[in-house]
């Protein structure tokens, strides 16, 4: 644990000594207050509540979480100090760990700083404040879904545009998984339970249920589940560049 925390700092700190979190963070609130206002009609809507703010989340994730992930390990090997990194008296899964924890915490922040809209809808009306944490609940843990996915990613190729696109496509897909249009399409030709399974894999199937407010045991489990294989392969493909 201590290795972790150690890596942890060092990550956490370069992420604040440079420019990356800064602009991840001024983008995330940008995008996510208008999308909020202006596209989810906040006040038009007349309603006390959050959803048109986190019903844009995925959709925000998809581009920014993996612009964080793709300089994870990807920068390590480009740079060559990755081969430093390796050389410290701490394991390759502490080391994916740390990392992962503190790009995990810094998206959080982002996350935290959006607690003015909810300070707003306190002011405009009585929301069901359990549905608005239960909502940012959610969407932490599915940034840790796509982040973790970033990471892996990260470590295959040294090209952090590469590593930016493939996460993207991934992350799409894990999207797309649990929408109409493809749960028809798979309808036609496979089996119901299969056709279940595949809706089960979508992000958005698990955080829309959380955004409803409903903490669903299965739910967490689920992304507790996914980050902990993406980190796993993760650190299976350390190992073998480590090898190499």
């Amino acid at each position: 644990m201590r290795n972790i925390i150690t890596i942890f700092k060092r990550e956490l700190g370069s992420y604040f000594a440079t420019p990356v979190a800064y602009v991840f963070i001024v983008i995330f609130l940008i995008m996510s207050g208008a999308m909020t206002f202006y596209l989810g009609n906040l006040y038009e809507r007349g309603q006390a509540d959050l959803s048109p703010f986190f019903q844009y989340h995925p959709w925000l994730y998809l581009f920014l979480v993996p612009a964080i992930g793709m300089r994870l390990w990807a920068e390590e090997r480009k740079s060559g100090t990755i081969e430093l990194l390796m050389t410290l008296p701490i394991s390759v899964g502490q080391s994916v760990i740390g990392k992962f924890l503190a790009a995990w915490v810094s998206i959080g922040i982002a996350l935290v700083l959006t607690f003015p809209i909810w300070i707003t809808i306190n002011y405009l009306g009585e929301p069901d404040n359990g549905v608005i944490l239960a909502a940012y609940l959610g969407s932490f843990l599915m940034a840790g879904g796509f982040l973790a996915i970033g990471s892996c990613i990260s470590a295959m190729t040294k090209n952090q545009v590469i590593a930016f696109i493939i996460t993207v496509v991934i992350c799409f897909l894990f999207l797309l998984a649990g929408s109409p249009l493809v749960l028809n399409f798979f309808k036609a030709w496979i089996p119901q339970n299969i056709v279940d399974a595949i809706s089960s894999l979508s992000f958005l199937t698990h955080f829309v249920s959380l955004a409803k407010g409903v903490i669903d045991l299965r739910d967490v489990i689920y992304f507790v589940s996914l980050i902990g294989f993406w980190l796993y392969a993760n650190t299976i493909i350390v190992e073998m560049k480590k090898a190499d």
